[in-house]
């Protein structure tokens, strides 16, 4: 016997609003997606709606009503992705962040009208020297879709949210793919490629030269007045960096320069000897042992990808203190030039560490 129509739409009203709607689950699949250097480590919510993000017609004449993903939403969806996308931690992890996730929908006679949207960020997750988390945004993925389904077949939920979810995972995976070799967060390795600025100018810099020694010309500035010394020079070094990737490699140039200022040396008469001349040498020297010592210390296995910038700052910076601290030293036990004892140990010291980074004196 066949029951009346209105009949059947009886029973399933009383049936669906009796009933406490079940969880939707996300049917895992092997999605058609070979993960470019990536795998999901987390699923977080970050909606600023933080009401329902799934509200159902489950029943004609009825208005929505809030379900649950099965697992909850993130739950739900960290389980799809993990069941249904290569998940090897070896590679890069990438946090997957629900920034907008919202299906509503409405009943419209015996047919049921739902709209989903969905903006889902993607970060890369790095750490800190102390092994805090750090993230940075990656790229955004913004989709949805439309529907109409028959008030008592909810199918085509499960199916639109699955095919979102899998769509914005693609979309992570081609951008992956098109800058895992030239995005320098994204880098592998790290080389340093130092370069010295040794140039023989004649401006007021004096770069430093094995083969350009100071001369007495190139202390030009006027005699300080209320001076006790004899003559003073003015020294530094100082870096200029640029960095490149290729090949999920960075290379990071840094041109390392070792300086003599003319503008702000000077000499007096009675110091206008190679005696004198030879001390004011030997700062310059000081300033060329602690840029090589400088460079030492950059080395790939103490300098991190995500902050090697700040490394190189911090380096740079404890070698200038490094290098006032022992031109001090230097000034103190020869007496600024005064004990020539002090003085003939201190060459050969100097002389013997330049001899060790390739300089010959």
């Amino acid at each position: 016997m066949t029951r009346p129509l209105l009949s059947v739409l009886w029973l399933l009203s009383t049936f669906f609003s009796g009933a406490t709607p079940n969880p939707i689950r996300l049917q895992p699949t092997a999605l058609p997606i070979n993960p470019a250097g990536f795998y999901i480590s987390t699923v977080t919510d970050q909606r600023t709606e933080r009401n329902a993000a799934i509200r159902l017609v489950m029943a004609p004449d009825q208005s929505a009503q809030s379900v649950e993903l099965a697992g909850g939403l993130t739950g739900g969806i960290r389980e799809f992705v993990v069941r249904s996308l290569r998940n090897d931690r070896k590679l890069r992890p990438i946090a997957m962040r629900l920034v907008q996730f919202k299906l509503t929908e409405s009943a419209i006679g015996n047919k049921v009208s739902g709209q989903f949207t969905a903006t889902i960020a993607f970060d890369l997750i790095g750490k800190n020297d102390d092994d805090s988390e750090v993230s940075s945004r990656l790229t955004t993925y913004q989709g949805g879709a439309r529907y109409t389904r028959p008030v008592e077949q909810t199918t085509v939920v499960e199916q639109t949210i699955r095919q979102t979810i899998t769509a914005s995972l693609r979309s992570l995976n081609e951008y992956m793919k098109r800058e895992i070799d030239r995005d320098e967060r994204l880098a592998t390795k790290l080389r340093l490629v130092f370069t010295d600025d040794s140039r023989v100018t004649t401006d007021d810099t004096v770069h430093y030269n094995p083969d350009r020694p100071l001369s007495w010309s190139d202390f030009q500035a006027r005699p300080r007045s209320g001076s006790h010394y004899a003559a003073e020079v003015f020294t530094s070094f100082s870096y200029e960096g640029r960095s490149s990737v290729e090949n999920g490699t960075i290379t990071a140039n840094l041109l390392i320069k070792t300086y003599m200022l003319k503008s702000s040396s000077w000499v007096r008469d009675l110091a206008l000897n190679d005696y004198s001349l030879n001390h004011e040498q030997r700062h310059f020297d000081i300033a060329r042992l602690i840029t090589e010592r400088f460079k030492r210390k950059l080395t790939p296995e103490r300098l991190t990808l995500t902050d090697y910038n700040s490394e190189i700052q911090y380096q740079f910076i404890e070698s200038f203190r490094d290098m006032n601290e022992l031109q001090k030293q230097y000034d103190r036990e020869t007496q600024h030039g005064i004990n020539q004892a002090a003085q003939a140990f201190w060459n050969q010291k100097i002389d013997a560490e330049l001899r060790s980074y390739g300089f010959n004196r």
